[in-house]
């Protein structure tokens, strides 16, 4: 997969898209079935047709950039999704940013600059409720007429349902919030995951006999929080269990989002990795404790549990 930051540098690309492409977008936060099924249908019409698969997405999000105090919390992060989506088979990813300018331009335009003359897209794979343009004016009636007068065939996804109820990025989050990691897991195709880098903490963890792994997400929130059971990836041949505490650490005075993950069993120092955490089992919430001795004996608690989860 050919990652393509940004529209202007869409035009490096114009040889690639001179027999046209097969295109969708969205946001496409968690990939999650209603997602792959898109995903799936865009590569489909895409070999029959001998054409580059497309996906377009934004950054930041619309509503992170209109409204960043009710955005929602993301499910991936950027790098997850690009990981995904390579994963998938796409060919290409376009990675626009969303900005001011951006946001002013109309659905016609749109349409025109980037649909047509950057993309020369000859099919479009959306979902039925996608809209676009200057205060969202692009639906998918307008594009069907946009198609239909420049040889471009709209398909519209219909809404992905899953046990009589529909799969959207919103109800993965609803359940993550809960967490209902077996739910989640359902919707998604996968259990839920995220990637972070391994960075220095305050060290607490080892004076308390638990060493952890603090990590650093790249988010400036999680869909989820409280102690799980883990495996993590990226340190070994194969994903090694641990128990994660995702939260704001309250009896530590922790600042902000924070990830501490204690691998059983280890003891490499692994600073600067980039590792992957699966979520394999929810242990309970984040608590305040009165002191560092309750605190550790809960995590030889948390730890107890975790293990025997992966003994089962």
């Amino acid at each position: 997969m050919q990652l393509i930051r940004g529209l202007h540098n869409l035009a490096r690309f114009q040889t690639r898209f001179s027999a046209g492409s097969v295109v969708t977008m969205g946001n496409f936060d968690g990939v999650h079935l209603g997602h792959q099924c898109v995903l799936e249908k865009l590569i489909n019409q895409a070999k029959t047709l001998g054409l580059p698969s497309v996906v377009m997405v934004f950054e930041p999000f619309p509503i992170e950039f209109f409204r960043p105090d009710q955005a929602p919390v993301r499910l991936m992060n950027l790098r997850e999704k690009v990981r995904v989506l390579s994963q998938v088979g796409i060919d290409y990813l376009l990675c626009v940013s969303f900005n001011r300018p951006f946001s002013r331009l109309n659905a016609s335009d749109f349409a025109r600059q980037i649909l047509c003359q950057g993309l020369n897209a000859k099919q479009l794979v959306i979902g039925d409720d996608f809209r676009f343009g200057y205060q969202r004016q692009g639906d998918f009636a307008f594009l069907t007429q946009w198609g239909a007068e420049h040889d471009c065939q709209v398909s519209a996804m219909s809404t992905f349902n899953l046990n009589g109820e529909r799969v959207s990025s919103t109800r993965v989050r609803d359940v993550l919030a809960e967490p209902d990691l077996a739910l989640a897991k359902s919707l998604m195709g996968q259990g839920f995951r995220f990637e972070g880098r391994v960075i220095h903490g305050q060290k607490l963890g080892r004076t308390l006999g638990f060493p952890t792994l603090n990590l650093n997400p790249k988010r400036l929130q999680m869909p989820v929080s409280g102690v799980f059971a883990v495996k993590v990836a990226g340190l070994n041949d194969q994903a090694w269990p641990g128990v994660a505490n995702i939260g704001v650490r309250p009896t530590v005075q922790g600042q902000g989002p924070s990830i501490e993950v204690h691998l059983f069993d280890w003891d490499k120092m692994v600073y600067g990795a980039h590792v992957e955490v699966i979520l394999e089992a929810y242990i309970r919430p984040e608590m305040t404790f009165s002191g560092l001795d309750q605190l550790k004996a809960q995590i030889a608690q948390d730890a107890t549990q975790a293990r025997h989860f992966f003994t089962i």
